[in-house]
């Protein structure tokens, strides 16, 4: 085992590194191992909010299988967990919950919007009493549009999470939230104000886009 990358090696090769593979030589680096490890051992929180939790649900039975990635475990304990799915519409009432669901969660930790409502509110956005996204809140990692999305596209948007766990760096500043104690791994919970939540966003996440109109 090396403690450099394979990649920083410019004699060796994608197809290098296949075939020693197959000959039983596993050359790798400490930094792609333990990330390997983790990518695979994604435990989400058997959590669901609407529509999109069954479409999740869906995902870990036998058609779709998640257990082939290693996310069978749907963990009943934020404790346990982690990776959050927030599978449905997040209205107002429920923000707080999960806010706090996902401060119970250790790093390091995921999130995955899964469905238009998660990520903007969908058909409801214009709604008084649903969330324009829950990302106004807490950190998402990875967003899966649709209304809802099948099963197939949160294996997808699985894999994309796999891919972005693997690709993290163990130090310097590309290195994630966990391993930086700089970086926050809880966030304020909101409460309800008399006509909103207060405060209606996390000014740290979530920032109003600026539209620059032509005259």
């Amino acid at each position: 085992m090396s403690d450099t990358p394979a990649a920083a090696h410019p004699d060796i090769d994608q197809a290098t590194r296949d075939e020693l593979r197959r000959q039983g030589i596993l050359l790798t680096s400490m930094e792609e191992l333990y990330n390997w490890g983790r990518s695979h051992s994604v435990w989400p929180l058997q959590f669901g909010l609407a529509c999109c939790a069954i479409e999740m649900i869906a995902a870990s039975m036998a058609k779709f299988d998640i257990a082939r990635f290693g996310s069978e475990v749907f963990r009943p304990s934020p404790r346990q967990a982690d990776l959050l799915i927030v599978s449905g519409t997040v209205t107002k009432k429920m923000t707080p919950q999960v806010v706090r669901l996902w401060n119970q969660m250790p790093e390091p930790k995921y999130c995955i919007a899964m469905g238009a409502c998660a990520i903007s509110g969908g058909p409801f956005k214009q709604g008084y009493n649903v969330l324009k996204g829950i990302d106004r809140f807490i950190p998402v990692d990875i967003y899966i549009p649709g209304c809802p999305p099948r099963p197939e596209a949160l294996l997808n948007g699985l894999l994309a999470l796999q891919e972005k766990i693997r690709a993290q760096k163990l130090s310097g500043p590309d290195a994630p939230r966990h391993l930086r104690a700089d970086d926050p791994c809880e966030y304020p919970v909101p409460e309800f104000g008399e006509h909103d939540l207060l405060p209606t966003k996390n000014p740290v996440l979530w920032q109003a886009p600026i539209i620059v109109r032509k005259e």
